[in-house]
């Protein structure tokens, strides 16, 4: 993980038998041997929240479809079992002396699942749509360091170069990006733009005109219903076991939409579905069971790491229409109040029947080197909480027991958070009963998913939420902290989407940021993640509450997990192109 640069750095131990422009999936990512390897079959998954788009370009949600048909991997991917960067869609790379430009030899031979070869133009053309702000690309903000931009030249149809306008800590997690049609968006680009752009390959597209790179198509989708991906021929023409078998080895990937967390536990228990992360002791519970007892046969991993992703609170500085609440939102007194009464511990009992980890800080607990420990923390203490908010001037009770101002404004604000995911809910409700306790009537809503997506991304000096409860994953293990989320121009900035900062710390955090991610020295750029930590709870921009311990679980039909070593909320539990059907 922790080596970023290197002066030359080729394809030779991933090439094995099958040639320099084949990828090889090394054997000791997966427990299974090829000669074990069964073709053929469907994997079977579940979803809690329905699709927003099959365009790549305005995906923002985790798990989204563009994201899962391109298997997510660019001309670089990790391995698993180092953390190292290694070539994927690049057969090997250069690195400049100056370590502002990195070469890529593109492999030869990739195509499109419509037969037109992957070449150089498909990264160009990317990089120009991502990097137009009028298409509102989530992946914006990572081509760009202090403003400037991260450039992308053509050098012949097979080589292409990367420009940084500084050192870059991130420079290989930039180069991971996956490519999309030139040929498909490049017309329409050239012709109608961004607006164009966004009007693509929504919802209502026929499945026959996604075109992908990746493991999958969609055969079908049936909105509310379900998913289905089938096996891209053209992506095993490159990528290859080490026994020279096409990959990946499933014909049909199946991803069902139920309405919430339980109705996929109940889909797993009854052996409909093949794969599962509970979050709850309750629904562990219900899994061992069911195995103990013979109803199900499937494996489980309790605790297999902390989590990698986050759970918080935030709430909203862009309220013009109500300057009273615009005003308090922005005060950290009263987000350090609000952070006081979320009872952490209640949270992981409850909620995650005390199998989870409590967050302080923007870096997940699974990423320890990056933790600071000494990071300001404020624990749940309603004492205290009421103490700041009666110096914010909530000194008095209504009739309803709830805090008023010298004006008589009652201190209510709306939270909301996205329906069919309990544990959300859950911790919702148990911060709507401690608010109670101090005097804050919170009201809330569970809404749709992208209801609250759009919510959330929204900008602009008047925007449609008071406070939301959500969470973010993905990011990376060189420089933890989110391109599109710290800095004040950030598409995830989500506290703040008036396109400026607000707050002098704001400021700190940004300049720190780039001061970070350009620093290639892994302890000082570690001083720097400390440093952005204690501004952040010293900011308190979002309030981060717990999360649940990562818990794998399959149902034992399938082969090709990853070995216990590398299974963590970081690799997952398995590389879907080395799964196969074994019974």
């Amino acid at each position: 993980m922790r080596k970023v640069l290197a002066v030359l750095v080729g394809a030779m131990a991933l090439a094995g038998v099958a040639g320099a422009q084949t990828f090889v999936w090394p054997q000791k990512w997966t427990v299974a041997k090829p000669s074990e390897v069964k073709r053929g079959g469907t994997l079977r998954a579940a979803v809690i929240s329905d699709y927003r788009t099959f365009n790549p370009f305005i995906a923002a949600e985790a798990g989204n479809v563009p994201d899962i048909i391109s298997g997510g991997r660019g001309l670089v991917t990790r391995d698993p079992t180092t953390g190292d960067w290694i070539p994927y869609m690049a057969e090997s790379w250069t690195i400049s002396p100056n370590k502002l430009e990195i070469t890529f030899k593109i492999r030869r031979g990739m195509k499109w699942s419509d037969g037109k070869p992957i070449t150089a133009d498909d990264w160009i053309m990317t990089w120009r749509i991502h990097t137009d702000k009028a298409v509102g690309s989530n992946s914006y903000d990572s081509f760009f360091i202090d403003g400037k931009p991260i450039t992308l030249r053509k050098i012949d149809d097979y080589t292409i170069r990367f420009i940084y306008p500084k050192t870059d800590a991130d420079a290989f997690a930039v180069a991971s990006f996956e490519p999309w049609p030139a040929h498909i968006f490049g017309p329409v680009y050239q012709k109608e733009g961004a607006e164009g752009i966004k009007k693509m390959w929504t919802l209502n597209e026929k499945p026959n005109n996604i075109v992908s790179g990746g493991p999958w198509l969609i055969e079908s989708y049936r909105p509310g219903e379900r998913l289905v991906l089938k096996r891209n021929p053209a992506f095993g023409e490159w990528n290859k076991d080490e026994a020279g078998n096409p990959l990946p080895y499933l014909d049909r990937y199946e991803i069902k939409i139920v309405k919430d967390v339980n109705a996929q536990l109940a889909e797993f228990l009854a052996g409909n579905i093949d794969l599962m992360a509970p979050a709850t002791v309750d629904h562990i519970s219900q899994i061992r069971q069911a195995i103990q007892q013979g109803r199900l046969d499937a494996t489980i991993k309790v605790n297999a790491s902390p989590v990698a992703s986050s759970q918080f609170m935030v709430f909203n500085w862009n309220k013009a229409s109500d300057p009273f609440k615009q005003s308090l939102f922005r005060s950290d007194k009263f987000r350090r109040a609000m952070s006081h009464i979320v009872n952490r511990q209640a949270v992981i009992d409850i909620v995650y029947g005390g199998l989870g980890t409590p967050m302080y800080s923007s870096v997940y607990p699974v990423l320890t080197q990056w933790v600071n420990p000494k990071v300001p923390k404020y624990e749940y203490n309603l004492q205290q909480a009421a103490k700041l908010l009666a110096e914010l001037g909530f000194t008095k009770k209504d009739r309803e027991g709830y805090l008023v101002d010298s004006k008589g404004r009652r201190l209510e604000f709306n939270l909301s958070t996205n329906a069919g995911n309990n544990q959300r809910e859950q911790i919702a409700k148990l911060i709507v009963d401690e608010a109670k306790k101090v005097g804050v009537k919170v009201n809330f809503t569970a809404i749709d998913f992208n209801t609250l997506v759009g919510q959330l991304l929204s900008s602009g000096p008047d925007r449609p939420f008071d406070a939301i409860i959500i969470g973010l994953s993905g990011g990376s293990l060189d420089w933890p902290f989110g391109p599109n989320v710290v800095p004040c121009k950030g598409n995830l900035h989500m506290w703040n989407k008036s396109g400026q900062c607000l707050d002098p710390r704001e400021t700190q955090l940004d300049a720190l940021y780039s001061r970070g991610r350009t620093e290639l020295d892994f302890k000082k750029r570690v001083e720097i993640g400390y440093r952005m930590q204690e501004i952040e709870a010293q900011l308190l921009p979002v309030i981060y509450i717990a999360g649940p311990n990562y818990h794998p679980a399959w149902n034992n039909r399938l082969g090709g997990e990853h070995p216990d070593a590398i299974i963590s909320s970081i690799w997952g539990q398995r590389e879907l192109e080395l799964t196969f059907i074994k019974k």
